[in-house]
């Protein structure tokens, strides 16, 4: 099943879960990945449901073997070990990462609705991703809002910084991409 067909069918059976009304665009694809390359290492991605984000990351010359994914639906999971088999695809949530992922991450990027979840599972998430991180590397994150896609008192209580990024207008809807770093 092609991608497209798969984002429809799961937006139909679960909107909550997909929180899109369109797969992410290369457009924002590419603006995740700016900055990352070959030199990055290890690179793990929350939520990358039918890949789009995953096609950037490579094509910006993240190694295949250096790219860990975490989903929890099992038909995209299936999707992703099909379409990029040399990709370590995980089964498991994201705020379960630093189980299997050692630190010292070059960047996390994330596909995830944080601002659509409960609080104590976005800051697990958030967690998560700061547990494996090197001390500089970032969380990258999108969000369709006007606002960082965490709020600023958990910014502060977490002792993180934030840096907008770009607007990405070619994308439905547009999104901005803020990169998350230890303050």
């Amino acid at each position: 099943m092609n991608d497209l067909a798969l984002f429809r069918r799961k937006l139909l059976r679960n909107p909550r879960q997909i929180s899109a009304v369109a797969p992410s665009s290369r457009y924002l694809a590419a603006a995740m990945a700016e900055g990352l390359g070959p030199a990055t290492g290890r690179v793990v991605e929350f939520g990358p449901g039918t890949g789009r984000l995953t096609k950037g990351l490579l094509a910006a010359g993240v190694s295949p073997q250096n790219l860990s994914l975490f989903e929890l639906d099992r038909e995209f999971v299936d999707h992703l070990r099909l379409a990029f088999p040399s990709v370590t695809v995980h089964h498991l949530g994201a705020d379960r990462a630093a189980e299997v992922v050692e630190p010292g991450v070059g960047a996390v990027v994330s596909g995830l609705p944080l601002l659509s979840m409960p609080v104590p599972i976005r800051e697990a998430i958030v967690n998560a991703a700061f547990d494996i991180l090197a001390l500089d590397a970032p969380l990258i994150q999108f969000t369709y809002g006007p606002t960082p896609p965490l709020p600023a008192e958990t910014i502060q209580r977490l002792g993180l910084r934030v840096e907008a990024g770009r607007k990405v207008w070619a994308n439905l809807p547009p999104a901005r991409v803020y990169r998350f770093y230890r303050a």
